[in-house]
This record gives C-alpha cells, sequence and structure tokens, in this order.
C-alpha cells in the first residue's frame, strides 16, 4: 500500500455542509441498507437510513453525495479473469510451483493481500465466495452510476465511489470488528454502537440509533459512509504506483488510517 497521505482538506473551504453515502450493498434489495451522514463543522448527523434499496434508489441517493462508500468488491483478480479465459478456450497451460500459491493468487485481488500483509485481516475472496453474487450486481450498479454522470474509478484514486470494508475500518478505528454480526451477537452489536458514540461524540445517529443496534447491516452502511469520508479526506492508504493499474481493473479497498477517526469532523466554526 502507499504511504499516508495528508489529510484533503480543500473541499472545506467552499462547502459548509458535505454529504456521503454508505451502501451495504447484497446480491438483492431485500438486504441491501443505505446510509447518508451529513458533514457540518463540529458535527456529522446521520440523515438517511434505508432498507431494501434498488439501484435506481441508490443512484438517486449517490448523485447529491460527495463520495459514496460501497461495502462489495469492484472487480475480480487479473489472475482469476485470465484463467477462465484459458478455460473458455480450452487452453489451461501448466502451472509450476505449489498449487495452493497458485489457486490463492486466482482467488485473492492485489488489494485483498494487501490487506492481509497490512492489517492482518483477511476479505472475502469474489472468486471463490459467495461475495461474487453481490460483486455482479455492483458492477452493474458501478455502470449505472457512471451514466448518471458519477466519475467510477474502481482504484478509488479519483472519482465518487470507493471500496470499503467495515470490518477494517472498526479495525482501524480500535473498535470491535469481529463477532457483532447475526442476531446471536446483537449484545455485541449494541456495544459497538455504543463505543462508537463514544468514540466520536459528534456523530449523531438521530432517530436511527435503534435500527443500528438491531441490524449489524444497517450498522455496515453506516460505517461505509464513514469510511467515505475517510477517503474524501485523503485519510484511506491508496494502491502504491507500481498497483495503481491492478487497481483500476480489481478495484482497491480504503482501508482508514489507523486512528484517524477524530481527524474526520471539522473543528465547529468559531462565532
Amino acid at each position: 500500500m502507499g504511504g499516508r497521505r495528508p489529510p484533503n482538506l480543500s473541499h472545506r473551504n467552499t462547502l459548509t455542509r458535505v454529504l456521503t453515502m454508505g451502501v451495504d450493498l447484497s446480491a438483492e434489495p431485500t438486504n441491501t441498507w443505505l446510509a447518508v451522514l451529513d458533514w457540518q463543522p463540529g458535527r456529522t448527523t446521520l440523515v438517511g437510513l434505508d432498507s431494501k434499496v434498488s439501484n435506481a434508489r441508490l443512484v438517486e441517493r449517490a448523485v447529491d453525495c460527495e463520495k459514496v462508500g460501497i461495502d462489495c468488491p469492484f472487480g475480480w483478480p487479473v489472475p482469476f479473469m485470465q484463467f477462465v479465459a484459458e478455460h473458455m478456450a480450452g487452453d489451461i497451460a501448466a502451472r509450476p510451483g505449489v498449487p495452493i500459491d497458485w489457486r490463492r493468487r486466482l482467488a485473492n485481488r492485489t488489494t485483498d493481500l494487501a490487506v492481509v500483509e497490512t492489517i492482518g485481516m483477511r476479505p472475502l475472496s469474489v472468486a471463490a465466495d459467495r461475495i461474487a453474487h453481490a460483486a455482479m450486481r455492483c458492477a452493474a450498479l458501478l455502470a449505472e452510476l457512471s451514466a448518471a454522470g458519477i466519475a467510477v474509478d474502481r482504484s478509488g484514486l479519483t472519482g465518487g465511489v470507493v471500496e470499503v470494508y467495515p470490518a477494517a475500518a472498526l479495525r482501524q478505528w480500535g473498535l470491535t470488528h469481529r463477532g457483532y454480526k447475526h442476531r446471536a451477537n446483537l449484545p455485541t452489536l449494541d456495544d459497538l454502537v455504543t463505543q462508537l458514540q463514544a468514540v466520536a461524540p459528534w456523530l449523531d445517529l438521530a432517530s436511527f440509533a435503534a435500527t443500528c443496534r438491531a441490524s449489524d447491516d444497517a450498522f455496515d452502511a453506516v460505517i461505509a459512509g464513514i469510511n467515505a469520508r475517510a477517503a474524501l479526506c485523503g485519510l484511506t492508504a491508496p494502491p502504491a504506483a507500481a498497483q495503481v493499474e491492478i487497481a483500476r481493473r480489481e478495484g482497491w479497498i480504503a482501508v482508514p488510517h489507523e486512528g484517524c477517526l477524530p481527524e474526520l469532523v471539522e473543528p465547529p466554526q468559531r462565532p
């Protein structure tokens, strides 16, 4: 991954209000959530939290936002795509080396391996796990966002969308990042929301606090929206120069800098 960049605060000179959106994307609208956050000097308010969201609704809300964080892979590993093309052509070459090493490179994108190396977390494989179903929908969604005038750069270096990984963001902010999923772990989720509000007192979940405590998908959408703000401020790890080309094909997870949560909100304006 690239080195840490200084916060990009230039947009604050012209905008007193910035909207970001987070999306917990599922293969079907039924389990898809979106969260919209309103960033103003000294405070951030959750102004929208919707469930059962269609692509059309996602695009409609995204056009008003400065940055959209989507919890879903933006592409597939290039070696995997090459392997599939070879298989389709009936021309798979023999692979030297240890088979598991070869399969690992087929299953994991460059960004996935970078996340493992830097923070010790392993994202789901878009080539070998069920998350591929959501990624198929995401590919179409990115095309629809682009058609609506939102610049799409899968590397996240430019444009209005960025790939996020909520568990990694939580880990980087020193919060519980495991064991809060599914109904059996609702007490952990409830405690996690309390943790977030303690370390980010400027964050107002408004009337949606109870929903965040009851649904890990809703909560992940909120975290995705906060992660989008980190990307907007230049507080996520970009691909290194040698990784940019492949990141623009495979996607790149915008992992926030460690401990950057307090830097995401602008100090309140003095009277």
